[in-house]
């Protein structure tokens, strides 16, 4: 999913793309430290006193919070958070996919998430927070579900598990972790009916809005006006792209609107202003008393419908294409914001994290009453 996906792992892009630059090869990060550690504040206030504290605590190392246990995913997948501990290491070398285990690329233009659909996969974030739960639950790693396939293939330890929650539960909500894009050769928006509709030629994959990108100029701060992005802007470097600016910009926005300057700050704001979560706060829609393990599911419906605020009004320019590092070629698109976009994606990011926050607290305490 950033100040260690810069809700504080600024330095921290999925796919870090510099027009005019060598790029980065993808990785794949949500909101920063930040984001992340507004998220697990936030649920470790609203489980103060409960059972599920004290089984959260129990999982934690000492002088862990849930707050530094909502990055430890990001900073398992290199030195963005100074050296991978020997636990890190171990996580990912049982785990080769577990850069995939972040997000699902589901046409933002669908209504609902389904397994086997374009842009979902057996490892992607609603897979993986499924399979964390269950180990948590304490159900049996080898039982298999109606289909024959286990429910916890991965075997994850309870631990890991719960760092995966703690992570995966704040990425579900940011909306280019679900809601993707996929665009034709003019940046026009087009929804793929079959994954062999997506061929790189035709129609184009944007990898969570990591190939759009954006004029550094134009994010100075919420309000600021994009402006048309001329032609000449594809020679000069362009230092953010769309993922990376829902991932830091947004996050930044928001706390400067609740004059925040940490994420605890942020956190005891969300929940002065915001005692409990309006729509169905134990934080699941309609759920209410379900198996926490379709939840999942559930938020990533949520977050199609806030992804299509988020891709609402932004204007790709045509095709472009750059040489990265390894020698690739990476499919490009210049991206012109509304006028008023810094703002409301402020606005939504702030309701995004408070959804996490919430969402995260109650799946605990449903694990743990």
């Amino acid at each position: 999913m950033k100040t260690i996906r810069a809700w504080g792992l600024k330095l921290g892009l999925r796919l870090m793309l510099a027009l005019g630059t060598a790029l980065a090869p993808p990785v794949a990060l949500a909101w920063g430290s930040d984001g992340h550690a507004i998220v697990g504040a936030l649920a470790a206030r609203l489980i103060e006193g409960s059972h599920a504290q004290t089984e959260v605590e129990a999982l934690l190392l000492p002088g862990e919070t849930l707050a530094l246990a909502a990055n430890w995913l990001d900073c398992a997948k290199g030195s963005l958070c100074g050296a991978p501990t020997p636990e890190m290491i171990a996580y990912t070398l049982a785990n080769p996919k577990h850069g995939q285990y972040h997000y699902t690329d589901i046409p933002f233009q669908r209504a609902h998430y389904r397994d086997g659909m374009v842009g979902a996969a057996a490892d992607d974030i609603v897979r993986t927070l499924r399979q964390a739960i269950k180990v948590l639950q304490n159900v049996d790693m080898d039982k298999e579900n109606t289909g024959g396939e286990a429910l916890t293939p991965h075997h994850f330890t309870p631990r890991q598990a719960l760092m995966l929650v703690a992570h995966l539960v704040g990425d579900i909500h940011q909306p280019l972790h679900v809601g993707a894009s996929y665009v034709d050769r003019n940046g026009k928006s087009v929804m793929p009916a079959r994954r062999s509709d997506i061929d790189g030629v035709t129609l184009f994959d944007t990898h969570g809005g990591n190939s759009f990108l954006l004029d550094e100029a134009s994010l100075a701060k919420p309000g600021a006006s994009s402006g048309a992005v001329p032609a000449s802007v594809a020679r000069r470097p362009a230092k953010r792209s769309f993922h990376a600016y829902w991932d830091i910009n947004t996050v930044d926005h928001a706390m400067r609107r609740a004059h925040a300057t940490t994420p605890a700050q942020f956190a005891d704001g969300v929940i002065v202003s915001l005692p409990a979560l309006p729509e169905g706060y134990p934080g699941h829609r309609g759920a209410v008393g379900s198996d926490p393990a379709n939840w999942p599911a559930q938020w990533a419906d949520d977050s199609l419908r806030v992804a299509k605020l988020a891709y609402a009004g932004v204007r790709p320019g045509r095709h472009g294409a750059q040489v990265g590092r390894n020698g690739e070629v990476i499919d490009v698109w210049m991206l012109t914001l509304p006028l008023d976009y810094p703002l409301t994606s402020a606005m939504l990011a702030r309701q995004q994290l408070a959804r996490a926050g919430y969402r995260l607290a109650a799946l605990l305490q449903a694990i743990w009453p």
